[in-house]
């Protein structure tokens, strides 16, 4: 019954001699993005139109916010991969 306890011990030193063993160094992003996108917020004074224009001109504007985030993400995505894949395959 206590031979699988010695099983996990053994498991367990094997892989903290293995993480020991690498060498990695993590790489900071090189900049923090400052604002992502200017804030589209219309004042009193360009509101012209009628309310479904204003709701139109959000709805483009928040479409944009959203395709920016997501080729953000994209790339901070691609750059890790690129990053880690050198070392998960050694």
């Amino acid at each position: 019954m206590h031979d699988w306890k010695n099983e996990l011990d053994a498991l367990v030193a094997e892989t903290m001699a293995f993480t020991k063993s690498l060498k990695l160094e993590i790489q900071l992003p090189r900049s923090l993005p400052k604002e992502a996108v200017e804030r589209g917020d219309l004042s009193a004074s360009e509101y012209d139109g009628s309310e479904r224009e204003e709701i139109k001109k959000r709805v483009e504007s928040f479409k944009a916010h959203q395709k920016h985030f997501t080729r953000e993400r994209e790339e901070y995505a691609n750059s890790q991969l690129r990053r880690i894949r050198p070392i998960t395959r050694a």
